[in-house]
């Protein structure tokens, strides 16, 4: 049965009171985006939100990828919630895919504790570290996801249901196979963000993958097979999800990052002047102006759609199976015109995420949360799943 990967780490869910608002933290690797919830009548509703660029903290320019210490990073954190007049402790904070691996196993149908000695002995052929240095969580990938759906947190799919209930307290062996969803996670990584919440002063309720935050915030739980490129400052990370459940996952070293650069390199204007013109573009606009910068945005997001398409190909190709859209999230999104351009190339139909749309918001905010709301996927996500007690 799915846990919560950090329940078997003690101390983490320290709260018996509920609050009626959660803060969502996402910590990446150029910025640091917090979302605060409350939940009224039943309706997730946006109390405040704030974003704090990380290149200035490490001396570098807006929009470049660091590498700050715990320290500095909670520092930041702090000048932020203050900034953003955060109100409550109560908080998520995410977990990179980098630091956390995922895969799936096949293991022949057996009761649950059965499961639970044979799924860590598995799982070590795909962890590179001794299995003591991971926290290990995992469950069952339904057959038909939609009809075994019991509502449980996340719309996570419920457990498989053995039928024959003389076979499982016999403990035999149905033939048939389970397919499993495992997570790991490095105790250091855990432990680093649980040093980062104490020193910003917050109650760390729990860490979840940002892969995981994002479907909640964006994915429709009746949609079948959907793919979701997550544009960050230096990588790109795509991940194929079916139901809730994420079926592939690659990188992509490029980012939004190596777009300013180039920009920059290619006019010889400054890093902060080439990120003000990539959002200033728009990709549908092809004026003789406007056709340098436009190349050079082209060139870059080819690669990284070249890339995708590739694996788009040999997932379909393998499992027979037809992806229904492409989701964008991250501030590469910022781009103009990035829709036309993706289904133009890759002929599939594409589209910015929108995570506040899951949330009731002023109506005076309507443009700026549609603009930035991809960037804020993660810690929308978050929010959510701490609303949800």
């Amino acid at each position: 049965m799915w846990t919560d990967i950090l329940a078997k780490t003690k101390s983490l869910n320290i709260f018996k009171k509920k609050s009626k608002s959660f803060l969502g933290i996402d910590i990446g690797g150029s910025a640091i985006k917090i979302v605060q919830l409350k939940k009224d009548k039943g309706v997730a509703v946006l109390e405040t939100y704030g974003e704090m660029s990380l290149g200035p903290v490490g001396g570098t320019e807006v929009g470049r990828s660091t590498n700050l210490n715990d320290k500095q990073i909670s520092s930041s954190i702090l000048d932020l919630i203050k900034e953003s007049r955060v109100s409550v402790f109560n908080c998520g904070i995410s977990i990179p895919i980098r630091s956390s691996l995922v895969f799936e196993i096949e293991v022949p149908e057996m009761p649950e504790k059965q499961l639970q000695k044979i799924v860590p002995i598995e799982a070590r052929r795909y962890i590179p570290v001794p299995i003591a240095e991971v926290i290990l969580d995992w469950r069952i990938i339904p057959e038909d996801p939609l009809l075994e759906d019991d509502g449980t947190e996340d719309n996570r799919p419920a457990v498989n249901k053995f039928k024959d209930e003389d076979k499982i307290k016999e403990g035999a062996n149905t033939g048939k196979k389970l397919k499993i969803f495992v997570v790991a996670i490095h105790k250091n990584a855990i432990e680093k963000y649980r040093s980062i919440a104490k020193q910003s002063q917050l109650a760390l309720n729990f860490l979840e993958i940002e892969i995981f935050s994002t479907i909640r915030s964006v994915v429709d739980h009746n949609i079948s097979t959907v793919a979701i490129l997550d544009v960050g400052s230096s990588v790109s990370k795509l991940y194929i999800v079916e139901y809730g459940v994420v079926k592939d996952s690659h990188i992509i070293n490029k980012g939004s990052q190596d777009i300013t650069l180039a920009i920059s390199r290619t006019l010889g204007i400054s890093i902060k002047e080439a990120e003000e013109k990539k959002r200033e573009i728009d990709l549908a606009n092809t004026n003789s102006e406007n056709k340098e910068i436009n190349e050079v945005i082209e060139t870059n997001l080819k690669y990284i759609l070249m890339e995708v398409n590739k694996v788009l190909k040999q997932y379909q190709t393998k499992n027979s199976k037809n992806i229904k859209e492409l989701i964008f999230t991250g501030g590469g999104t910022v781009v103009k015109g990035l829709e036309v351009f993706t289904s133009n190339n890759l002929e599939i139909n594409a589209r910015i995420a929108d995570p506040f749309s899951k949330v009731k918001t002023p109506a005076f905010l309507d443009d700026v949360l549609g603009e930035i709301g991809p960037e804020f996927a993660v810690a929308v996500g978050l929010a959510l799943r701490g609303l949800e007690g």
